[in-house]
Order: C-alpha cells, then sequence, then structure tokens
C-alpha cells in the first residue's frame, strides 16, 4: 500500500542502511509501489538538486531500467544493475520489488567495491516488509 507507515518506515531503514553503509555514498533514494523517499549526506559538493533528484527517480531510472532489463531479458541474461558515471558522481541503479534503489556514490577510483557492498546490502532485503 502506498503511502503507509509500515512501508514508509522500511524505506526510512534501507536508506539510513545505504547512507551508512560507506562514506563515499552521498545520496539515496527508494521508490516502491509509488511511493519515493530519498536521503542526502550533509555536506556534498556537486549536489544535484532536490526537484531534479526527484525528476530522475520518477522518470529517468524507470525508463533507463526498463530499456535495460528489455535488452537483457533477449539474450544477456537479464539486468543486475546500471551503473551511470555522471560528472560529479556515479549513479547506482538496481530494480527492487516494487520499483527501483537508487544510489549516487562519490567519484572515487573504483566504485565497484561500494557497489558491491550495496548490492550485498539489497540482497539481504531486510528493510522490505514482507508482502501481504
Amino acid at each position: 500500500m502506498p503511502g503507509s507507515l509500515e512501508s514508509s518506515a522500511a524505506m526510512q531503514s534501507l536508506l539510513d542502511a545505504l547512507l551508512a553503509l560507506h562514506p563515499s555514498i552521498r545520496y539515496a533514494a527508494v521508490y516502491r509501489d509509488g511511493a519515493l523517499a530519498s536521503a542526502t549526506r550533509p555536506g556534498i559538493a556537486g549536489a544535484s538538486s532536490a526537484e531534479s533528484d526527484i525528476y530522475e527517480e520518477l522518470l529517468v531510472n524507470p525508463a533507463i531500467l526498463t530499456l535495460a532489463t528489455q535488452r537483457g531479458n533477449i539474450d544477456c541474461g537479464g539486468l543486475e544493475f546500471v551503473l551511470i558515471r555522471y560528472g560529479n558522481f556515479y549513479q547506482l541503479v538496481a530494480p527492487h520489488p516494487g520499483g527501483h534503489v537508487s544510489v549516487a556514490i562519490e567519484p572515487v577510483r573504483d566504485p565497484v567495491p561500494v557497489v558491491e557492498m550495496i548490492l550485498a546490502l539489497l540482497g539481504g532485503d531486510l528493510a522490505w516488509p514482507a508482502e501481504p
């Protein structure tokens, strides 16, 4: 149910866990069943505006995941995640039950170890309430 207290608390719990996972994580968003929650680490240089982040989560990231998933399902073995390199940061977008999770990572030399930490956390699926 979009906007339920249980769902909101679970989304916030996941956001908190993502931001605490590694100091290079600057932003996290969870979009699930029509509800969006996001959080930004304070004091980040080169951060995008909150308004553009909303449009990215509601329009851009779902479209990217749809296109990449459809392509991946043809003959690539599916889709696990998309990693985008913007000028100021990396953006990880991963499908998750009912929507997606999006995480911005500082432009570290090698983002893969941080991506693997994020995917391991998401794979545990501890922050999502059980489906009714």
